[in-house]
């Protein structure tokens, strides 16, 4: 009896010693504020067990707690002095920031620091209230640095990257915040993109393959091929940087980090019902806007391009290059041969080629040039050569 006495109550005594929470330095955790006190808020950490955190960072700029008693708050863990845990939602001064501030590094920590001002290579900002740092350009954030006054004088958040010298060789960065930000973005949109979706984004750059976009946390590349139906020549003619975009999601390889999207694919495709505009026979205006050794492209609208072929251009003289009869940019009056949709082509015939006109003209030039008098002169005889053409 008495040993099953003694098994119970070592049961009960075991299960009534609770082993200290351990966390690592810079551990970021969720936990409730208990108590509020002038200097310090407590946190709950289970277990019976309780962190705290200087009050002063839970002030406004006039002095006022900005949480209560219940409120649920994220905090990274400092240090831990005679069992006492020591957590930080930022490290932003006072003699707790100073005396930790290598905690801080080695658990990357987030400081707060006040850019004070230019120096060879970079900035000097004021971290954990005095204490002098360093920032490169490139940390600064993402872009190149062109004009360093706007960051002057500004309050922002830095990681240390470097801390040497007891303090006393401090590099930090904004940069990794803000891929750090960027990464929890592109996990969160990981969740909710598909390919085929239309998402609003901004343009960020501008190449001559295409221009980048960003969609809030995800960047990607739209192919100059994409952006409109029509065929562009020079991206910076379409798109600006900054520019507010509506985009289809075209691929999104998260493996290779690789995404692209289309401005064209919102747009109306101009090849749907294609044949009730421009039914074969029709005669429309176009410009050329491509020659080549086969012949020569002209667009009749954005996305719709004919080829009138170089043995239709060459009817009445034989030529070597389209170039001998056209000009790129020229505007022309052509008809419809053929359409073949599923192709997406469109073959074009030449109007002077049809109705002899451009025999008329070669006609008239010859006879000029022979008599050395104005062609107006054979006006007569042209008018009665156009007539028998026409019959």
């Amino acid at each position: 009896m008495g040993t099953e006495t003694e098994e119970k109550f070592e049961e009960l005594l075991n299960k009534s010693v609770v082993e200290p929470a351990y966390f690592n330095p810079g551990e970021k955790i969720k936990a409730e504020v208990i108590k509020i006190t002038k200097d310090w808020v407590f946190i709950d950490l289970g277990d019976k067990s309780e962190g705290f955190i200087a009050a002063d960072e839970f002030t406004d700029d006039e002095g006022h707690c900005v949480i209560k008693e219940g409120d649920t708050i994220e905090a990274y863990f400092l240090s831990s002095r005679n069992n006492e845990k020591l957590f930080t939602t930022r490290i932003s001064g006072g003699a707790v920031a100073n005396a930790h501030l290598e905690d801080v590094y080695e658990g990357g920590i987030p400081v707060e620091g006040l850019v004070d001002k230019e120096v060879k290579g970079g900035f000097e900002v004021k971290v954990a209230g005095n204490i002098r740092a360093f920032c490169p350009y490139s940390q600064m954030g993402h872009q190149r640095v062109e004009d360093a006054e706007p960051f002057i004088g500004q309050k922002m958040t830095f990681k240390i990257i470097e801390y040497g010298e007891k303090g006393r060789n401090i590099i930090v960065s904004h940069r990794v915040i803000l891929e750090e930000e960027r990464q929890k973005q592109k996990e969160a949109l990981r969740e909710s993109l598909e390919e085929g979706m239309t998402v609003q984004g901004e343009i960020t750059s501008i190449r001559k393959f295409g221009a980048f976009v960003d969609i809030g946390g995800l960047e990607g590349l739209i192919p100059i091929s994409e952006i409109s139906w029509g065929r562009v020549e020079d991206t910076e003619s379409v798109l600006s940087v900054g520019q507010k975009v509506d985009v289809a999601i075209m691929k999104l390889d998260w493996a290779n980090d690789k995404f692209s999207f289309s401005l064209k694919e919102i747009q109306p495709d101009p090849w749907i019902n294609i044949g009730q505009i421009y039914s074969e026979g029709s005669t429309h205006k176009g410009k050329v806007a491509r020659l080549t050794q086969f012949g020569a492209f002209i667009t009749l609208e954005p996305g719709i391009d004919g080829l009138v072929h170089i043995s239709e251009l060459g009817k009445t003289k034989r030529i070597k290059h389209p170039g001998e009869v056209l000009e790129q940019g020229q505007t022309i009056e052509v008809k419809i041969g053929k359409i073949d949709e599923e192709a997406r082509r469109v073959s074009l015939l030449m109007i002077s080629n049809e109705d002899g006109s451009q025999e008329v003209d070669d006609y008239k030039k010859n006879m000029a040039e022979s008599s050395g008098k104005s062609s107006g002169s054979f006006g007569t005889l042209a008018d009665l050569l156009q007539k028998k053409l026409n019959k």
